[in-house]
């Protein structure tokens, strides 16, 4: 029997998510065709993909003239108009959420990215969108900054799933897991059902081995350059070895006997940006049992058109990416500042396509008044 490369995938363990989501795509049918043909089984979005949505998008034309018509301001224009795709997503992807008893059929929404910096208005935001939504499949992005840890253990305390978005090294991976567990163990203190609270930890990739292969390259030596394109896969595989080492701990278990969710790892930024590279190498060199990955649909074209699975690749591999991440280090790579500036540099790129995104809202809303 022949299978498609993304139901080997889905065999293998691997929770097929699809980063994109526009109204375009509800109305049009086309979700429920990857669902059905693609294997997705939920959906990420961000500032960036609202914003691209939006901008393309005479399908919201009909909001924008009523949300006008009510005199609604540009915030409350956003957060209707947002929140809505998210609810609609959320009723797709219900038959999912049901089959897997919440696992998938998830559906995200990131806080505004302007309060990555701010603990409580980011608590304050994902109390706001988890009640508008109103769906259990819905999870509210909150970023990895040091604000956004306390934020993460607030928000799963009081019993609102969360994917924790803009990962990049294994020291703040390490804080998160900390966040998640802390939260859990306050919301069952509070008598809550850990059952009902899931989360995902979303691992950026493909932006490591931009900014890394960009410092190798200037450093130019041979031994540098023999580096490239490693970090990205490498720095995941050891986000896997943490992710097991902690959940198989005494106290993630004590939480899990209690009802708990392990927090999934969430494989990000899996959208290959070097055309020198395989299109589909943040997919197949990261299967996993009981992992995420979030592809935007180019990639998930491409894996399902021409990707090769052939089972776990991470397990076996952590001794081999411990050693790339310490040949880095020899050839005078710095990765506590490469990922911090990929940290910033992330959420400075939200802000900005959360800032077109208003934009079009605010021109669309002047021209329906």
């Amino acid at each position: 029997m022949s299978t498609t490369p993304t139901a080997a995938l889905s065999a293998a363990g691997v929770s097929i998510w699809l980063d994109d989501l526009s109204r375009e795509r509800l109305v049009s049918g086309s979700l429920e065709q990857l669902i059905a043909d693609r294997n997705v089984v939920g959906v990420t979005t961000n500032p960036t993909i609202f914003a691209g949505a939006l901008a393309n998008g005479a399908v919201y034309a009909e909001q924008l003239h009523a949300l006008a018509a009510a005199g609604a301001d540009l915030e409350q224009a956003v957060f209707e108009i947002t929140t809505d795709d998210v609810r609609a997503a959320s009723d797709v992807f219900r038959p999912i959420y049901d089959a897997t008893a919440g696992v998938d059929g998830r559906v995200s929404i990131e806080v505004a990215p302007g309060l990555a910096h701010d603990t409580e208005g980011t608590v304050a935001e994902a109390k706001a969108l988890w009640a508008k939504v109103d769906r259990p499949n819905a999870m509210i992005k909150i970023p990895a900054t040091v604000e956004g840890l306390d934020a993460i253990r607030q928000t799963i305390a009081a019993g609102i799933s969360v994917n924790v978005t803009l990962i990049f090294s294994l020291d703040r991976y390490r804080e998160v897991i900390e966040a998640y567990l802390a939260g859990l163990e306050e919301a069952k203190a509070a008598g809550l059902d850990l059952s009902t609270i899931h989360s995902v930890a979303s691992f950026f990739v493909s932006r490591v081995d931009t900014e890394i292969d960009k410092r190798l390259v200037a450093i130019g030596t041979d031994e540098a350059l023999a580096l490239k394109s490693k970090a990205g896969v490498a720095n995941a595989q050891l986000a896997y070895e943490l992710f097991e080492e902690v959940f198989a701990g005494e106290r993630a278990q004590a939480l899990v006997a209690a009802g708990a969710n392990a927090q999934r790892p969430l494989w990000a930024s899996t959208g290959v940006k070097d055309p020198a590279l395989p299109d589909t190498l943040y997919v197949t060199e990261l299967v996993a049992r009981g992992v995420v990955n979030t592809m935007p649909e180019k990639t998930l074209e491409a894996t399902f058109d021409h990707g090769v699975v052939v089972g776990d690749t991470v397990t076996g591999s952590y001794a081999a990416a411990g050693a790339i991440l310490d040949s880095l280090a020899s050839v005078g790579v710095d990765y506590d500042d490469v990922t911090a500036l990929l940290e910033r540099e992330g959420v400075e790129k939200f802000i900005v396509s959360w800032n077109e995104l208003l934009d079009t809202v605010r021109t669309a809303l002047e021209g329906a008044r």
